[in-house]
């Protein structure tokens, strides 16, 4: 392990509370809908990159963080970051290799699978009915992913986290 190592902890840490941050930042009424999924997007990236460091367990705890801070049914996010996170670290290796504009199309996928089990989820709790509405982060989601793959690129290479 190199001295660079226990930093790779704190960026990883960093990012996420950052994506959760971004999920309960107040937007304006008319953009809400349109907010991306930050936490599955940097789970995404980092299970891609470091999927020994960020892989079931981490996206599962991020996925209860969420369903706490946006009190929605417990283990509803958690079930969807798991499955992305498992998706994702079998994937990984034929990912890795495609250009920007594939892995972009395969985020639209995994994005709209985590927003189906949202959906299944919301309709086993009773919770209130959902609209197309629903179904935008994952449009945004997907617009978003290539500059949060290269931000969270540049932040793994600047700190060295292997």
């Amino acid at each position: 392990m190199n001295s660079a190592q226990p930093h790779a902890r704190w960026v990883i840490a960093v990012t996420l509370v950052v994506a959760l941050t971004l999920m309960i930042l107040p937007l304006p009424a008319g953009l809400e809908p349109y907010r991306p999924e930050w936490a599955m997007l940097v789970i995404l990236y980092w299970s891609l990159a470091l999927p020994v460091r960020v892989g079931v367990g981490v996206a599962w705890l991020i996925g209860l963080l969420q369903d706490v801070i946006q009190a929605t049914a417990l283990g509803s996010h958690a079930l969807a970051f798991a499955l992305v996170a498992y998706l994702t670290i079998q994937l990984c290796q034929r990912l890795r290799n495609v250009p920007i504009w594939q892995q972009t199309l395969t985020v639209l996928g995994l994005v709209l699978l985590a927003r189906a089990l949202l959906f299944i989820t919301r309709g086993l709790s009773d919770s209130a009915g959902v609209d197309w509405r629903f179904w935008l982060p994952a449009l945004t989601s997907t617009l978003v992913w290539p500059p949060v793959f290269v931000l969270l690129r540049f932040l793994r290479r600047r700190f060295q986290v292997n």
